[in-house]
C-alpha cells in the first residue's frame, strides 16, 4: 500500500532521517512511535508530500509518488491542531475538500451528511461554528473532513494530544472502531506508548532518525529487539549483578524483565531464580498494585493484580521470583 525505500531527509547539514524503510499494508493501522524529535512526524510529512527526501522513494499502491504534489496524492490528513477553520460551520469545514474538487452541491450535501453520521456528528452540530464545539467534537470534524474525500490512506499526527486524559481514552477507542468500519489504511503518529499498543496493528519505533524495530504490539512489548525499545515501551526492571548471577546470565550484557513477569510469594519453579525481599513502598492503581521491593541488592518493581485480599504493606518480607525465559538481554 505505502512503501518507503531508503528515505533520507536533511535540513541543511542535519540528517533527520537515515535510510528509513517501511511497508504499510492495505487496511492496516500502522503507528510511528517515539520520543520528541525522533523523526516520526518528519516521516509522516514525507509520505504526505510536505517534505521531499534527498534520496529514497515513496510508493503508494505500487506508484512512485515521491515528487507528486500534496493535493494529488489522495491522502487524508488530520493535524495535531486539527487545522480547522474556526469561523466556518462544521458543515463547511467538512465540505471544504469536496468544493476544491468542484463536486456538485447535491453530491457534496450527500457526502457530508453520510460522513457526519459515521463519526457521530448531528445535524445540529453541522450548523454550528467549529469554535462552538468541544475538543472531542472538533477532532471528529477533523477526521470527517479527512475521510469525506475518500482518500486511499489517512495520516494522523498526534490527533489526541490536545485532549484531557479521559477524553483521550474514549476517542482512542472510537478511532479504532471508525478505522475498522471504514477499513482505511491509517498511519498514526504518537509519543504515547499506551496509545500505540492499544490502537495499532503494527508499530515502528523511532529513535534519532532511525527505526529501532517494526512489529506487532506484542512483538514490540514482549520481544523488544533493542535496549532502547525495551526501555521506551512501558516500565521495565534493569537487572543488577545479584539477579544476573543468580540467573546465570552473561555478566557483560544488559538484562531486563517486565514488571508483570516478576512473581511474588509463589512456590519456586524449575530454573526460576528466587530471592528474599522487603516491600519498600507501593502505588495503588485499583486494578493492580505496583510494589517496590528491595531484593538481591536492587529495587525490583512488580505489578500484582489487586484481588483485595493479598495486599502487602511496606516492611513485609516476601520472595521475588524471575524466570530466565522472561528476561530480555542485549
Amino acid at each position: 500500500m505505502i512503501q518507503l525505500k531508503d528515505i533520507v531527509v536533511k535540513f541543511d547539514d542535519f540528517e533527520a532521517l537515515h535510510s528509513i524503510n517501511v511497508h504499510v499494508r492495505e487496511g492496516e493501522f500502522f503507528t510511528f512511535l517515539g520520543p520528541s524529535g525522533c523523526g516520526k512526524t518528519t516521516t509522516l510529512r514525507t509520505i504526505t508530500g510536505f517534505i521531499e527526501p534527498v534520496s529514497g522513494t515513496v510508493h503508494m499502491q505500487g506508484e512512485d509518488i515521491t515528487h507528486v504534489p500534496i493535493e494529488q496524492r489522495n491522502i487524508g490528513i488530520v493535524f495535531q491542531s486539527y487545522a480547522l477553520f474556526p469561523t466556518m460551520t462544521v458543515h463547511d469545514n467538512i465540505a471544504f475538500g469536496l468544493k476544491i474538487k468542484k463536486l456538485k452541491k447535491p453530491e457534496i450535501e450527500e457526502k457530508v451528511k453520510t460522513i457526519a453520521r459515521k463519526v457521530d456528528l448531528s445535524d445540529e452540530q453541522l450548523a454550528k461554528a467549529v469554535s462552538q464545539l468541544s475538543g472531542g467534537q472538533q477532532q471528529r470534524v477533523a477526521i470527517a473532513r479527512a475521510l469525506v474525500t475518500e482518500p486511499a490512506i489517512i495520516c494522523m499526527d498526534e490527533p489526541l494530544s490536545n485532549l484531557d486524559a479521559k477524553l483521550r481514552v474514549q476517542l482512542r477507542n472510537e478511532l479504532k472502531k471508525m478505522q475498522r468500519e471504514f477499513g482505511i489504511t491509517t498511519i498514526y503518529v504518537t509519543h504515547d506508548q499506551e496509545e500505540a499498543l492499544t490502537l495499532s496493528d503494527r508499530i515502528a519505533v523511532f529513535n534519532k532518525g532511525y527505526i529501532e524495530q517494526i512489529g506487532t504490539p506484542n512483538e514490540i512489548y514482549n520481544h523488544s529487539k533493542t535496549e532502547f525499545v525495551a526501555n521506551f515501551i512501558g516500565d521495565i526492571n534493569p537487572l543488577g549483578a545479584g539477579v544476573v548471577q543468580g540467573l546465570k546470565l552473561p555478566a557483560d550484557g544488559h538484562h531486563f524483565v517486565r514488571l508483570e513477569r516478576v512473581r511474588v510469594n509463589r512456590p519456586q519453579e524449575a530454573d526460576e531464580f528466587q530471592a528474599r525481599g522487603v516491600i519498600q513502598s507501593r502505588e495503588y492503581y485499583g486494578l493492580y498494585i505496583k510494589y517496590y521491593i528491595e531484593a538481591a541488592g536492587q529495587t525490583v518493581k512488580v505489578i500484582e493484580k489487586n484481588d483485595g485480599i493479598n495486599i502487602y504493606e511496606p516492611g513485609d518480607s516476601v520472595t521475588v521470583g524471575i524466570h530466565p525465559q522472561d528476561v530480555m538481554s542485549y
